[in-house]
């Protein structure tokens, strides 16, 4: 699905859903059509794009720690891959769509933020080096065991690192040296935050959580 078709059904159903899901459903919408709107700008594609998953997510990601290990953020991934078990649209996309663009982006060592930690001098060679081929190996175990949940905070942590490059001014924009991975992640997000908006619209039941930042009324 792509903006037009998730707003349509959102305007039809919004009434019947509790206020917190409309609310994050509505403002992960807005950011989505920018993103769509933003053709032949992968980086700006790729900002909104991660901006429209924090609005559907809207829980605080802690700094300190890597998404693949936060709990509260792998406990949404696990309610969205359980809710969705019976359409298997999660697992379509990793299992079919992605799989080849996926072992890439986990073999690209600049969506590692160890090897940004090395280069600034925090670790060595030789930790940063065993970290990333602890984390990859921790990754194909989790694609041969088909484990959705897993290969999903994976993904996202080093689509993450992405995220921190460009929002910290960490990158030049348009630049040529890290077209690869904003060209992965861009697509990767491009089909995982509507399928994410989707699986939470199909399941209003589902205890949402209230957002972080509630419209306030002046």
């Amino acid at each position: 699905m792509d903006y037009a078709e998730l707003k349509a059904r959102h305007r039809r159903e919004r009434d019947g859903h509790p206020a917190n899901l409309s609310l994050r459903v509505h403002r992960a919408l807005s950011w989505l059509d920018r993103a769509e709107r933003l053709e032949g700008d992968p980086d700006g594609q790729f900002i909104f794009l991660w901006i429209a998953f924090n609005a559907a997510y809207a829980t605080e990601i802690d700094e300190r720690y890597r998404l693949s290990e936060q709990e509260t953020f792998r406990d949404f991934l696990k309610k969205l891959a359980e809710l969705d078990a019976p359409a298997a649209r999660l697992e379509r996309l990793l299992w079919q769509e992605f799989p080849g663009a996926i072992r890439v982006l986990l073999g690209n060592r600049y969506v590692f933020a160890d090897f940004w930690s090395w280069q600034k001098g925090a670790l060595t060679e030789e930790d940063w080096q065993r970290r990333f081929d602890d984390a990859r190996r921790t990754a194909e175990r989790a694609l041969a065991r088909r484990d959705t949940v897993t290969v999903l905070a994976i993904v996202l942590s080093r689509v993450y690192t992405l995220r921190n490059q460009l929002v910290h001014g960490g990158a030049t924009w348009n630049s040529r040296v890290n077209r690869d991975q904003v060209r992965d992640c861009r697509r990767f997000l491009g089909q995982f935050v509507p399928l994410v908006v989707e699986i939470m619209m199909d399941h209003p039941e589902t205890l949402w959580g209230d957002p972080c930042y509630p419209v306030v009324e002046q």
